[in-house]
């Protein structure tokens, strides 16, 4: 399935001839799709790996950054998160750099899987503390990690804004786009964030939550990782039931602020998904939709 203009074409056949060029004690081991999302496609790979492929160039830093700071922040984490192994030189046939990472053992958050969403929630909270808490070890908000979820809400205004009005077009008739608009508006005249930066894994939405027992178990897929203020970090909370919602901001006794500004990433996210992926992602866009209706569930309830 291909989501961007410059995506890059990716196929077992492409996957097993880059491993035979460059692992080649690895190119006979069983091949299997497992998952894609917006920024990449991935293959499992025997029993204990994955293979991770950028789907366009701008996706490729994504890997570098993974394998340069993953190791580094997995001592620090007391739950799993992606241990890199190798990474794949560019060739004629894939010129981006692609990653093997050990395989972590774990099912997606779901209500088939989470057996108490309000300790899943505080759980996640607890995880968020942690990786906050990590000191920056040099690294400053520039480069690949200067994601833009971890600046301010002003930038994305007039992006966010002809969003909006794809979204009245697409999805209009069922969701109430003037009230988005609203709680949009409402963050964007709150004052900046102004406490520091702190290490953010930028994308904690259910997919990317591994569960074990019924609790979490690891953090997975770190491409957004970056540097930032913490605002855009909770904005995935709007995926999850409300139980875990409210027991992640109690855990981490959120104030307002951060809230409203959080949930109009959250909108951000939401409906920039919507009018990117309209044609192309079906299964993306339902995500979207649902994080919106939640958002304006959860703020009528209020």
């Amino acid at each position: 399935m291909t989501l961007h203009e410059d995506e890059i074409p990716v196929d077992e056949t492409l996957v097993r001839s880059l491993l035979k060029a460059q692992r080649p004690e690895w190119a006979e081991l069983s091949l299997a799709p497992a998952g894609a999302g917006t920024d990449n496609t991935m293959y499992r790979l025997g029993d204990d790996l994955l293979v991770r492929l950028p789907r366009t160039a701008d996706k490729g830093q994504s890997v570098r950054k993974e394998q340069e700071w993953l190791p580094r922040l997995a001592p620090l984490l007391s739950r799993p998160i992606p241990e890199p192994v190798h990474a794949g030189m560019p060739t004629g046939a894939f010129p981006l750099v692609l990653s093997v990472y050990r395989w972590i053992d774990g099912d997606e958050a779901g209500p088939d899987t989470v057996r108490d969403w309000a300790a899943f929630g505080a759980d996640l909270a607890a995880v968020v503390r942690e990786l906050h808490g990590i000191d920056l070890m040099g690294a400053t908000r520039a480069d690949g990690l200067s994601w833009y979820r971890g600046g301010g809400l002003g930038p994305c205004d007039q992006w966010i804004a002809r969003c909006l009005d794809d979204c009245r077009t697409t999805v209009g008739s069922e969701l109430d786009v003037d009230t988005l608009e609203r709680l949009w508006r409402a963050a964007l005249a709150l004052p900046e964030p102004s406490g520091p930066h702190v290490w953010l894994h930028g994308d904690l939405k259910p997919t990317n939550l591994l569960v074990r027992e019924g609790k979490l178990h690891a953090v997975i897929d770190f491409g957004g990782l970056s540097v930032g203020f913490p605002d855009a970090e909770h904005s995935t909370l709007w995926d999850l039931p409300a139980q875990a919602r409210r027991a992640y901001w109690d855990t981490l006794n959120l104030d307002d602020a951060t809230w409203t500004r959080a949930r109009a990433w959250a909108i951000a996210v939401g409906v920039s998904g919507i009018s990117y992926y309209w044609h192309t992602f079906p299964a993306f866009v339902v995500e979207c939709r649902e994080r919106l209706r939640a958002i304006l569930t959860d703020a009528a309830a209020r």
